[in-house]
């Protein structure tokens, strides 16, 4: 009698154990993984090297020293569009005021024109509500540079039992907004003052294993 008390009690406190811990307490609506490991806050998102300038923290300026114009930095990464397309529309709006870049994107035909258009967007109002910039209009494109993003090879099929090779490009577009009217361009070089400066870069060159 002792026994059957002791087993019916076991198996009634393995039947309550289990319906404890049933899956839909633990597990979300077509998740695989239990929410009890599963951090969601904004502390472990991944930000990358070009992100993480904008957590740069400046000592106090000194009395009477010019306000530090605000910096922002944003990009975007894994656009399906060749890096050397997109190169020629980093360097198209690099110097120019948000309004001019933006006026320039909006009349140009490529692909690429509307992808760095809606990062432009993006980091003006990222410089509004993070980064205490009064007018959206006052920030100017200081730099504005593309990288190779990941390349993917796959086999293009023909006929006659033949094949290729075919590539997807990707590619990395990283731009810095920085406050304030654009600075005025630099005057344009001659040949000649190449020509110094190549003179003067022969002369300053260490050479080694010589008197």
């Amino acid at each position: 009698m002792a026994v059957r008390w002791a087993v019916g009690a076991g198996s009634s406190w393995a039947c309550g154990l289990l319906g404890w811990a049933r899956p839909e307490r633990w597990l979300a609506s077509g998740s695989l993984f239990p929410l009890s490991c599963i951090h969601t806050s904004t502390s472990l998102q991944k930000f990358g090297k070009w992100e993480k300038k904008n957590r740069i923290v400046y000592p106090p300026q000194l009395p009477g020293e010019p306000r530090r114009p605000a910096e922002i930095y944003h990009c975007r990464r894994e656009i399906k569009y060749s890096k050397d397309k997109m190169w020629y529309l980093a360097k198209l709006i690099k110097g120019m005021s948000i309004d001019q870049a933006l006026a320039q994107l909006e009349f140009s035909d490529k692909k690429g024109a509307k992808v760095i258009k809606e990062v432009l967007l993006e980091a003006q109002e990222m410089a509004v509500r993070n980064h205490n910039v009064e007018f959206k209009s006052n920030l100017h494109i200081a730099e504005s540079v593309t990288g190779r993003g990941r390349y993917v090879k796959q086999i293009r099929y023909h006929g006659k039992g033949m094949f290729g090779i075919m590539k997807i490009v990707r590619c990395h577009y990283f731009v810095k907004l920085v406050e304030g009217p654009p600075p005025p361009p630099e005057p344009p070089r001659t040949g000649f003052d190449q020509a110094k400066e190549y003179v003067q870069h022969l002369r300053s060159r260490t050479l080694v294993n010589t008197l």
